[in-house]
């Protein structure tokens, strides 16, 4: 089975390309809902609070991802310290979810693949590039986010050319129409070459 590592920066569109995926009945593993959900539960959210406080918890001991968000944004070792207790909870989850999975390749959709440098961990790797104008007009539209804080995540990410340099394939993700002919080219693509493989 082909595994492929789908990323992209924030409003470039890479859910949207998962679902075109999914569209077309490829298994999508997506780290972000899978992190979500891990984040909820009782052992982790103990390791949470014992590192971050009771502070990141809502009245009802939900975890509040705004509070936490606060504290991790600007804080490298405090993101890190996060990162160390959610991503082996999503790897085994993922690993988990793969065992299952009958299918010619399996596509695990995360923000920062080439960031993490697990590029080796996939077969192939898919970039959703946009223009940073548009990215941004995207999220506010999505979020209501102020366009500064956009930017200013945007610009804490990868350039889409560093990330070029190291993805297989590259989907500009302008039209929605052309972007669904790439993820099909790029369906027929990778299904010949997990028929190569066999």
């Amino acid at each position: 089975m082909i595994k492929v590592g789908l990323t992209g920066g924030i409003g470039s569109g890479k859910s949207t390309v998962a679902k075109m995926f999914q569209e077309l009945g490829v298994p999508v593993f997506i780290a972000d809902e899978e992190a979500k959900k891990i984040q909820k539960t009782k052992s982790v959210l103990e390791q949470m609070t014992a590192v971050f406080g009771q502070g990141i918890l809502s009245e009802n001991d939900d975890l509040d991802r705004k509070k936490l968000a606060e504290i991790v944004f600007n804080d490298d070792k405090a993101l890190k310290t996060l990162n160390s207790i959610i991503h082996p909870e999503v790897h085994k989850a993922f690993m988990k979810w793969i065992s299952k999975q009958n299918s010619e390749y399996i596509i695990y959709e995360a923000a920062i693949i080439f960031e993490k440098k697990r590029q080796d961990d996939f077969d192939f790797t898919i970039l959703v590039t946009a223009p940073k104008q548009l990215r941004i007009q995207r999220v506010v539209a999505r979020d209501s986010s102020n366009p500064n804080s956009v930017q200013s995540r945007i610009s804490n990410q990868w350039s889409d050319a560093k990330k070029a340099k190291l993805a297989d394939f590259v989907i500009e993700n302008l039209d929605l129409k052309q972007t669904q002919q790439r993820v099909r080219e790029l369906h027929e693509d990778i299904s010949k070459l997990s028929d190569n493989s066999i």
